[in-house]
Formats: structure tokens, C-alpha cells, sequence
């Protein structure tokens, strides 16, 4: 049995990212229906519009989802009250310290994944307790690990290092790329760009047409001084990359950034000021389609070349 559909009650070891302002009720129900694990994203809600969301979700799925939580999130205390208020049954923490909510989370019957970027946080990450880990390669969209570890190495290593499950993160947009996470040690998939390109993505409609539009080269991740971020190439990035080549120390980087960046490019559709986080994966997204559509994709064209495959590893479509 597949670890990850066991510990989770889900049909496919099929996550979606809880991404900061394209990850609503409407998107995670969408792909929990469908058989995978649908991700609130929090780390763009205030605590009133998280405790909303789940209750729609819960409203929209009778299936399991999760809610993201940033540990650097400034109201972290009350998110962390509604969820187990509310009863979320997973909670996804990336961003800090997992040691700070694990146990807390565990004692009240939750399960807890954290997002690591390296082999030393996936050690921490399991020596605090949690069920899994997200090991998020360097090719991921948003917030990204220093280290700039690729997908296809950073997964053995954490898989190799570890005893709880990995779920493996970072250029995943089609069934190719599961097969080939599951073939490097993964027992589940985060996928996040591929469904940033839905109808039922919270993000702006000319944000999803210029991911779309992505070709190759079109991000970079940025911002290493500060926290890293890849972001898709638009008027801001490039007043970023030019700010860091004229060696603008961090306090001029943060003021250049300021605040609701990513909101007014993500959320509000600013295409030139606005902060517009992607993965490298975009280049492969040709269209927008439902997220129900691209969880039947993703698995039947994994049963497709897993078909005959004797490893039980792989026997979970």
C-alpha cells in the first residue's frame, strides 16, 4: 500500500500546492473530489477569510484536504485555532521552525507535512514528529529553498535519508514527471503551477494567461538576500534582478519590494508591478483547464507506463 494514500484516506498521492493567492476552497475541493489532496493556501488570508474557506471547502468535499500554513504567518496562533476548531484533518507547515506546531497539531489529531529544500530540514522536519515531508526542488515556483537543489537530486537524498514518506515537489506538471519522483524515492507528488492554470484557481485570470503564455526561461529565482522566490519574468523582475546587480544591500531590496507585491500581480492581475510567482514547469502549461481534468490526466497517464510494472511502489492508480 502506497504510504501516502494510506496516512492521507485519498484515492492518489495526487497534492496540490497550498499556493499563497491562487489556493481557495474552490480549487481544493476541486482536486480533494477528484480523488487527490486538495491545500488551503493561508499564508494570503487573514484569520476571518481562513476560517471562511475551510468551512466552504468543508461544504464543497466530504474528501480529506489540508490547509498551508507559513510558520512566519503574523497571526499564525489563530489559524492554528481554527484549524483545530473547524477540524482540518492535515496541515501542511513550511517556512520555519516545524518543532514550534507539530505536537501541538498531533495532539489534537491532525497530521502534519512539512516542506523542506534540503536533506539537514528533512532530518529536523522528522526529528519534530511529522507524518511526511514535501521535498521542494529548486525548479518549484514561489518560495524556494537556498541550497538550489534540483528535483532530481534532492529527492533520493531526502528519501534515502529519511523513515517517514516523501512527496516530492518542484517541476511536476504532467504524468512524466510523477513517474519519474516515484522512480527517485517519492511515494506522492506536489504539484502546484499545472493548477495555478484552472478555472477554479483563485488567481487573476491575466495572471493564469500569462503563465500560459511561459516559455522557456521565462522565470528566475530571485530575492536570495531576503527570501528566495522565482518569479515569472515581468517589469518588477527585472527592477529586482538590476537592483541585486548593483549590489543594493538587503534593506534597499526590502523597500524596493515593499508590501502586497504578490498580491497585485497573483490577485489583482498587475502583470508589470505586481510580484507574479511560478515554477519552471510553466513552460510546458499550454492551457487553462479544470483541476478535475488534470488529476484524471496525471493518473491515467501514469497507469499508461507503470502498466506491468511489478514494484508496489508504483501500484497505486
Amino acid at each position: 500500500m502506497n504510504r501516502i494514500k494510506q496516512l492521507f484516506g485519498i484515492q492518489y498521492p495526487i497534492i496540490q500546492a497550498g499556493m499563497i493567492w491562487c489556493s481557495g476552497w474552490e480549487l481544493a475541493s476541486a482536486v480533494s473530489n477528484a480523488g487527490g489532496l486538495g491545500i488551503l493556501g493561508a499564508g494570503s488570508m487573514y484569520p476571518e477569510v481562513l476560517r471562511d474557506q475551510i468551512k466552504k471547502c468543508q461544504a464543497a468535499t466530504n474528501k480529506p484536504f489540508a490547509v498551508n500554513v507559513p510558520l512566519l504567518y503574523p497571526s499564525i496562533e489563530e489559524h492554528m485555532q481554527t484549524i483545530v476548531e473547524l477540524g482540518v484533518p492535515i496541515v501542511f507547515t513550511s517556512a520555519g521552525n516545524p518543532k514550534t506546531w507539530t505536537q501541538h497539531l498531533k495532539s489534537n489529531g491532525i497530521q502534519v507535512v512539512h516542506v523542506v529544500s534540503s536533506v539537514k530540514f528533512a532530518l529536523k522536519a522528522q526529528a519534530a514528529g511529522v507524518d511526511a515531508v514535501v521535498a521542494e526542488g529548486f525548479e518549484a515556483g514561489g518560495h524556494n529553498g537556498r541550497e538550489e537543489t534540483t528535483t532530481l537530486c534532492l529527492i533520493p537524498t531526502v528519501a534515502d535519508s529519511l523513515d517517514v514518506p516523501v512527496i516530492a515537489a518542484g517541476g511536476i506538471g504532467d504524468a512524466r514527471a510523477v513517474l519519474a519522483a516515484f522512480a527517485l524515492g517519492a511515494e506522492g507528488v506536489q504539484v502546484g503551477s499545472r493548477f495555478v492554470a484552472t478555472p477554479e484557481s483563485s488567481a487573476h485570470q491575466a495572471f493564469k494567461d500569462e503563465v500560459v503564455a511561459a516559455g522557456e526561461g521565462a522565470t528566475r529565482l530571485s530575492l536570495k538576500a531576503l527570501t528566495p522566490v522565482r518569479l515569472l519574468d515581468n517589469a518588477f523582475a527585472r527592477e529586482v534582478l538590476a537592483a541585486e546587480n548593483d549590489g543594493k544591500t538587503v534593506e534597499e531590496l526590502q523597500a524596493l519590494l515593499g508590501r502586497g507585491r504578490a498580491k497585485k500581480g497573483m490577485f489583482e492581475g498587475d502583470l508589470d508591478a505586481g510580484e507574479l510567482e511560478i515554477g519552471q514547469v510553466s513552460s510546458l502549461i499550454d492551457e487553462v483547464k479544470p483541476a478535475g481534468q488534470i488529476v484524471a490526466e496525471l493518473v491515467a497517464g501514469y497507469q499508461a507506463m507503470t502498466k506491468g510494472m511489478e514494484d508496489p511502489r508504483f501500484q497505486w492508480a
